[in-house]
């Protein structure tokens, strides 16, 4: 167990400025948009925004979308912005492929000359995942926290997002987050290359998110639009004031423990001499 952690902590340590510049990003977003939001309140603006959205993209958030022209959804469009949502996913993935990186890299030699079973390399990345994605997650929330409690409007005033609202957007990200790792981890454990690996993640990440994004408005494309990943991430529900959907957290929950699952079963077979 302390090589385990000796591990965890050296790749903790060689991602710490990713994880840092990250963690301040995001926060910083969170903090503008309260900005953004009392700015918008101020000169009474949630009406002109409506009229400036393409119909489309009405179709897509359907009846979340006067919702989502109030206070509480403009403070809470940092979660399912689709810059941040592919920020997380990218770094979920980049993370996620480190195995193989090692490989490449010959570090994996130096590694396993210790008495260590490869499935632990496997173990740590997945704790390595964990522990990004809750410290990416409490930076935003945080930057919610600090941004509504310093600078938001009075709550006689506006109606802020209740920290329940947030703690239930904030988990069905990390799992959507997750469920990227598991799959980026699992292609990156059965091919050669990290690039190959990332690639393949990435772009499959891509076609999942424009096939919910399209399905949603597009009828003909909701036949196929369950498969993707992002259609089990309903953060517009949930600032509807619906309560989480538990099967779509266990879907992404059962996605990512797939995909660490045949990460471990590749792993364990492939070549690791470079």
């Amino acid at each position: 167990m302390k090589v385990l952690a000796a591990l965890v902590l050296q790749a903790l340590r060689r991602t710490r400025r990713l994880l840092i510049v990250a963690c301040i990003l995001l926060a910083g977003f969170q903090v503008a948009l309260i900005l953004q939001a009392n700015s918008v309140q101020a000169n009474e603006s949630f009406a002109q925004m409506g009229n400036l959205v393409p119909d489309f993209v009405r179709d897509v958030m359907g009846s979340a979308f006067a919702a989502f022209l109030t206070y509480r959804g403009i403070v809470c469009l940092g979660y399912f912005h689709p810059a941040v949502m592919g920020a997380l996913i990218a770094v979920s993935i980049a993370l996620a492929t480190v195995p193989v990186m090692e490989i490449e890299n010959g570090f994996i030699d130096l590694v396993l000359a210790r008495p260590l079973a490869r499935p632990w390399i496997i173990t740590r990345s997945i704790i390595v995942a964990f522990v990004s994605t809750l410290l990416l997650l409490a930076a935003m929330c945080a930057g919610t926290g600090f941004g509504l409690n310093a600078l938001g409007l009075s709550e006689k005033d506006v109606t802020w997002p209740s920290a329940s609202l947030i703690a239930q957007i904030a988990l069905n990200l990390g799992l959507l987050m997750l469920c990227w790792s598991g799959i980026a981890m699992a292609v990156g454990c059965a091919v050669q290359r990290r690039g190959t690996a990332g690639a393949i993640a990435g772009l499959t990440a891509l076609t999942a998110f424009l096939t919910d994004y399209v399905g949603r408005a597009w009828k003909p494309l909701q036949t196929v639009a369950w498969l993707s990943p992002f259609r089990y991430y309903a953060p517009f529900d949930l600032v509807m004031g619906d309560p989480v959907a538990w099967k779509d957290l266990i879907v992404l929950a059962g996605v990512a423990v797939a995909g660490y699952s045949l990460a471990y079963y590749f792993y364990s077979r492939r070549d690791i001499s470079h």
